[in-house]
């Protein structure tokens, strides 16, 4: 990768960690897990730039928050915030965005594999957040799911489709 590509790179990825931080405020909160619009972000940040910077992206995004600055829903900060109830959610962005970019670069980043690619990332973050979630609070699986994933699904489905036509509409112009 030349210098300028890798600066072009460096300045899409400082974005998107900007972008995941404010979607983190943009917040409805209904119980343990908010209603956040991070996770798009996340996705959106993988079938953009790629697996490696992708990866690079949410990294920072959770190192400045692990420090302290005020980027995770709600503006919270800090290990405390990392290892509560939605530690896990936070922690699984970082397989959720490799894979994420894979998938889509692998089919082609098209519209209908950007969508599918999307849906695995979303699974990988439940994956990882509702068994966090029943540990760290002592409820039932069946709680869990129910207070951690089933309210969040439709909300998801329509940011995975949100964000598949973002990522149409920003290919031509960023030229990835």
């Amino acid at each position: 990768m030349n210098h300028s590509n890798q600066l072009k790179m460096t300045v899409y990825t400082s974005l998107f960690v900007a972008f995941i931080a404010i979607g983190a405020f943009i917040i409805i909160p209904i119980g343990p897990v908010p209603i956040v619009l991070q996770n798009m972000f996340v996705l959106l940040a993988g079938i953009i730039l790629g697996p490696v910077w992708g990866l690079t992206c949410v990294a920072i995004y959770l190192l400045i928050g692990l420090v302290g600055l005020p980027v995770f829903s709600g503006g919270g900060a800090g290990i405390g915030k990392l290892f509560g109830p939605t530690g896990g959610y936070l922690l699984g962005y970082l397989p959720a965005v490799f894979v994420t970019a894979g998938i889509s670069k692998g089919l082609g980043r098209k519209m209908p594999s950007d969508i599918i690619a999307m849906v695995i990332g979303s699974l990988i973050v439940y994956a990882a957040g509702v068994p966090w979630l029943k540990i760290v609070t002592a409820m039932s699986f069946e709680k869990a799911f129910t207070v951690g994933m089933y309210p969040f699904l439709i909300g998801d489905a329509i940011k995975i489709i949100a964000a598949a036509f973002i990522a149409k509409t920003l290919r031509p112009v960023i030229k990835l």
